[in-house]
């Protein structure tokens, strides 16, 4: 049994857009809405670099990564071909037009995986 937790109403969620949920550990997950209102969460990092996905473009049932346009599936999380890899997806629900996510998936799931770090390359010291 799953103990849904809530997260917003569908409407907070702009048509073709994103919002991030923060976890107390791990990256933040990214619940998308189509512009058929489906719903849908991933964790927010591209398999490739670790874009942020919820930055993002949204079309049809998938979103393209900022970063280097990678199209990642929302349904399952995993990029397009060419492209290959998958980012962590997350069971969510919606009802009487609130979202819901799994609580414990929060809790648990992809907790090992790194945020993206910004700016240059750290240089080796000689």
């Amino acid at each position: 049994m799953n103990d849904w937790k809530p997260i917003c109403r569908v409407d907070d969620i702009p048509r073709l857009g994103a919002r991030r949920v923060a976890r107390e550990r791990g990256v933040a997950v990214a619940v998308f809405r189509t512009a058929q209102d489906k719903v849908f969460a991933v964790l927010d990092r591209c398999p490739h670099k670790g874009g942020p996905l919820s930055q993002g473009i949204v079309f049809g049932d998938s979103v393209a990564c900022p970063l280097h346009n990678w199209t990642i599936g929302l349904a399952d999380g995993c990029a397009k071909a060419p492209d290959v890899g998958c980012t962590t997806p997350f069971a969510c629900k919606v009802e009487a037009g609130e979202v819901f996510l799994d609580a414990a998936e929060l809790a648990v799931k992809a907790l090992d995986e790194l945020a993206p770090v910004a700016g240059p390359r750290p240089r080796a010291c000689a």
